[in-house]
């Protein structure tokens, strides 16, 4: 792989929260790198969201593999910016614990390492929020547990938790403004 200049690489996983709007998103932006965990597929899938039509607009990486290779793409200053958006509980729990074991979670840990900043939008955020089903918007009430991880990332470095889409959005948006 060769570039001129850094990419952003944005990981989604299984949470469908706001998925939509957070694809709707990526899609407006250029030189981005896609993602997707294995439960990211099936959840794309649910939501009616192809992988093919995503793969017509940027490079798309499945969790396929045991050693995750396009994570040392970190290293090579192939990346400016990971954005992991929407996470599910699961990873930010792994991602809390440095709990590498996946591609989603692998690409958190090593962006941490090379001091790349991440932005994450995790599903859970709040003790009662409205979220998306792919029947439609549903009331979740998350657990002390998964509150307690979403608190947790919020105190890494180089990690920026964001609460919503339009703060997704703002955040990435300063990030690319700062380049």
């Amino acid at each position: 792989m060769k570039t001129t200049s850094p990419r952003l690489a944005w990981a989604i996983t299984g949470s469908g929260h706001y998925i939509e709007e957070c694809v709707d998103f990526l899609l407006t932006l250029d030189c981005v790198d896609l993602y997707v965990s294995q439960a990211g597929e099936e959840v794309l899938n649910m939501y009616g969201i192809a992988l093919a039509d995503l793969r017509e607009k940027m490079p798309v990486y499945r969790d396929k593999t045991a050693s995750c290779p396009p994570v040392g793409l970190f290293y090579k200053n192939y990346y400016h910016t990971f954005v992991l958006a929407p996470a599910t509980s699961n990873t930010i729990a792994k991602c809390v614990l440095g709990i590498a074991d996946s591609l989603v979670t692998n690409l958190y840990s090593q962006a941490g390492k090379c001091r790349v900043p991440s932005i994450v939008y995790p599903c859970d955020i709040a003790p009662e929020m409205e979220t998306t089903a792919p029947s439609g918007k549903v009331m979740v009430y998350p657990r002390k547990i998964d509150l307690d991880g979403t608190a947790k990332l919020r105190e890494f470095a180089y990690t920026q938790v964001v609460d919503n889409v339009d703060a997704l959005i703002v955040a990435v948006q300063n990030r690319l403004g700062s380049l």
